[in-house]
């Protein structure tokens, strides 16, 4: 018998950033299911085990900037989902509010990276085959919100 790890690769060195993800997306699944205020979330969220090693600064920007901006987000993220965004799972709801934040805002980080990013979250935390979902609505997302990166990187 094996010991199964949670994680989808888990022998990958996780950076501090990448679990600031990870943990951003464990606080917006709260949000999503409880509907607490953003301060409770990130309280709840910094007290969990494994936290320390998480880039503390960047996960507050993360969960209050996807917060903030949900309204906005989901209305980015509406026309490349084939379903209404209340049907989608909490994970892939989450998941596509993180990706569309970043690819919004965190212009210095590469679509590429922003997209791979969501689809390993999806693959630790999502249903099966819901990083390919993830990928292809991410993927579109990019193409509307980087249209200059998305065409520079296409020719290459």
């Amino acid at each position: 018998m094996t010991d199964k790890n949670t994680h989808a690769n888990p022998n990958k060195n996780r950076t501090p950033r990448h679990r600031a993800r990870e943990f951003a997306l464990q606080g917006l699944y709260q949000w999503l299911l409880n509907n607490e205020p953003a301060a409770t979330v990130v309280t709840n969220v910094r007290s969990a085990h494994g936290f320390d090693k998480a880039d503390g600064e960047y996960f507050t920007e993360l969960l209050h900037g996807t917060i903030a901006q949900s309204v906005e987000l989901r209305e980015v993220i509406a026309p490349t989902v084939d379903r209404p965004i209340a049907e989608l799972s909490p994970i892939e709801h989450a998941v596509l509010l993180l990706g569309a934040y970043e690819l919004k805002n965190q212009i210095e980080i590469p679509y590429r990276v922003v997209i791979n990013e969501a689809v390993e979250l999806t693959k630790s935390f999502g249903g099966i085959d819901g990083h390919k979902y993830v990928n292809g609505v991410l993927d579109r997302l990019a193409g509307k919100m980087r249209p200059d990166e998305v065409a520079a990187d296409t020719r290459r």
